[in-house]
């Protein structure tokens, strides 16, 4: 395939399979308990990825094993990074699905998990890193589109959409983790890892707390099949070609393009519908997403001596 199509194919169709998975999430929240759910996904995905990585390491080692680069620089590097990214993992994946199943539309369920990638740089301040005017901006405009989608007649959130700004919030924590773990360990290495741990983690809590349907999962098996292998493995491969080699930048504009999908999935597949004042909110947060994506000056002129 031309490697220009790649780098524009790939990330829309991540975006894509993102996007709709929030209709499988929905529908699978009215017979599987979120742990549970997350349980099952999790354990799909890794089994995914697994089998992709095993695959492409023997094709590797086949054709040139000296070539052939070790998951991590130690062994203690891919546990420590898959228990850490797995279990911030596992609670954001939680709250995301506790608020789809306490009633937060797929459209609204889309728009505020995008707005981790304003609270990246935000969080980043604690790792002293510096924030850029653009990525101020983009806060305020975050804060107004939230206000329009989520603030009911009575000034007040309801408690599932305040569940996915929590779930926001680790995926954030998440993205920072797996920055640091990435310097270490192979990606999707790393990525397997941590879809291991949050099912086992996942799968343990729902043991304790929750009591789920033979019934129930049978119910959903293909929206389950689709978040855990097509969201999991499918989805997370795609990105990684995608950024293999490609401006950063206009990958991350691209994948922004899953919240868009939600929407049109939402509206498409289940009918649903959002208010205008609900649909200002998700524009003034995709526009916060693009400028908090948009790169400082400085770097930009470094890009183009470089």
């Amino acid at each position: 395939m031309n490697k220009k199509i790649r780098q524009n194919l790939f990330p829309v169709l991540t975006a894509l399979i993102w996007g709709t998975a929030f209709v499988a999430q929905s529908v699978s929240a009215e017979h599987v308990p979120p742990l549970t759910f997350g349980a099952i996904r999790c354990s799909m995905a890794f089994a995914a990825l697994a089998l992709g990585l095993t695959i492409v390491r023997m094709v590797q080692k086949k054709r040139n094993p000296e070539r052939v680069e070790p998951l991590a620089k130690s062994p203690k590097d891919l546990l420590l990074g898959g228990l850490c990214c797995g279990v911030v993992m596992a609670t954001a994946n939680f709250l995301q699905q506790t608020g789809l199943s306490q009633g937060t539309s797929v459209g609204k369920a889309g728009f505020i998990t995008a707005l981790y990638i304003v609270l990246v740089p935000i969080l980043g301040l604690f790792l002293h890193k510096k924030v850029t005017v653009a990525v101020w901006i983009s806060v305020a405009l975050a804060a107004v589109g939230l206000y329009f989608l989520c603030m009911n007649e009575a000034l007040t959130i309801e408690k599932s959409d305040l569940m996915v700004m929590l779930c926001s919030l680790a995926f954030a924590v998440h993205i920072l983790v797996i920055d640091h773990f990435t310097q270490k360990v192979n990606g999707v290495a790393l990525s397997t890892a941590q879809f291991a741990v949050a099912a086992v983690v996942s799968g343990i809590a729902a043991a304790l707390t929750e009591t789920p349907t033979l019934a129930g999962i049978k119910e959903c098996i293909w929206p389950l099949l689709y978040v855990g292998v097509m969201s999991g493995g499918v989805g997370y491969t795609l990105q990684i070609l995608a950024q293999k080699d490609a401006n950063p930048t206009v990958v991350s504009l691209l994948l922004s393009l899953e919240s868009v999908f939600s929407v049109i999935a939402g509206a498409v597949i289940l009918h649903d519908r959002l208010t205008g004042r609900e649909l200002l909110g998700c524009g003034l947060m995709m526009l916060a997403v693009i400028l908090a994506q948009l790169p400082a000056r400085s770097k930009v002129a470094e890009q183009a001596n470089n």
